[in-house]
């Protein structure tokens, strides 16, 4: 019966001493994150609860292991298992720590400054070094833990670091365009050409950068579609980013109208109305006569806004606004189709137009 109840009450009392501290201090941090409000960082770091509490209980059940007396012929292949999750175990708390203290970081800094771009531009570098960090610690991880768990790979690992260098060659040449996107997204992360959050039109899709990893970027298009390419797109091909230098953007309306058309009339309207419009910024607005056909004018409208959106949502009031205006008080400035009555007559057997038009023969 001895033998039985030792065990029981050695696994049994660790995890229950593990599950209390993994208790003790998420009731800490939460005590933390109430005595300063200004800081969001112990209540981020409530996120390693998990990782904290399997690492101490892969260490403590290593620990108290020999007090269980278990003698099974797999008392070494039971700690190395234990020794492989608390290596585990480690890595997710640290990754779960690294990622709560960039964003308290990050969170802290958007309160500091006023310059969104910067902003952006930090999320983006932070968001990919996380990438790369986590994926070198993963891989580690994995290989650390292989050769914990089965010690005769060490040997074969041994003898496997002479061929290194062949199959680094042979893996780099089979890889290469995943490289290459790797040191396009390391390129964007720490230079200035695209971040997350930016305005761009890309392959004739206007959207806003949601999400840049080590091998993709995804545009959100203006219609909720997602258009994902890879980031070495971006340092291989031309593309529009509206949010470089500036969100600030200038967006122009083009009407085709009648001769007729009263133009100082018209540009009068759209100033007053722009001044009307909460997306305006007030730094352009004009209305001209960019060029003339035949049978209309072409009048360009333009207005500038804060960023992408409030001017298209300007443009397309813009262009509502004027069209009504016109129909309503000027309607002869429309664009007009020609059009004639042509009387037809028999002549010879054939229809000939009577109004100076060609005979159909």
């Amino acid at each position: 019966m001895e033998d039985l109840l030792r065990p029981v009450i050695v696994v049994l009392a660790t995890v229950a001493v593990t599950v209390s501290v993994g208790l003790l201090v998420d009731r800490l941090l939460r005590y933390l994150g109430r005595r300063s409000p200004g800081s969001r960082l112990p209540l981020l770091l409530r996120r390693v609860q998990l990782p904290l509490q399997v690492l101490l209980g892969a260490v403590a059940l290593h620990a108290t292991y020999p007090l269980a007396r278990l003698e099974l012929r797999q008392d070494a292949a039971v700690r190395n298992v234990l020794a492989s999750a608390a290596v585990i175990a480690a890595v997710w708390l640290v990754i779960r720590a690294v990622d709560a203290v960039a964003e308290n970081l990050l969170h802290r800094y958007a309160q500091r400054t006023r310059e969104v771009a910067r902003v952006r531009q930090l999320r983006t570098q932070l968001g990919l070094v996380r990438r790369i960090v986590t994926s070198v610690l993963v891989v580690t991880t994995a290989a650390v833990a292989i050769m914990v768990l089965f010690p005769s790979l060490r040997t074969l690992g041994t003898s496997l670091l002479a061929s290194a260098g062949v199959i680094g060659i042979i893996a780099g040449i089979a890889a290469q365009s995943t490289l290459s996107n790797l040191i396009a997204g390391l390129q964007i992360a720490f230079g200035d050409s695209v971040k997350i959050g930016d305005t761009v039109v890309v392959e004739g899709e206007w959207g806003t950068v949601e999400e840049i990893t080590l091998t993709f970027l995804t545009v959100r298009i203006w219609d909720d579609r997602r258009l994902t390419m890879p980031v070495s797109y971006f340092n291989s091909k031309p593309y529009e980013n509206w949010s470089r230098g500036g969100s600030q953007v200038t967006g122009t309306v083009l009407l085709h109208l009648d001769h007729s058309t009263p133009v100082q009339e018209l540009r009068e309207h759209l100033l007053a109305y722009l001044r009307q419009r909460p997306e305006w910024d007030g730094r352009n607005g004009n209305l001209v006569v960019t060029d003339s056909t035949p049978t209309t004018l072409v009048v360009r409208a333009t207005m500038s806004a804060a960023n992408a959106d409030d001017v298209w949502d300007l443009r397309c009031a813009v262009r509502e606004e004027l069209l009504t205006w016109l129909a309503r008080q000027h309607p002869y400035a429309l664009p007009k189709v020609p059009t004639a009555i042509t009387e037809w007559r028999a002549v010879g057997g054939d229809r000939a137009a009577v109004n100076g038009e060609v005979a159909a023969r």
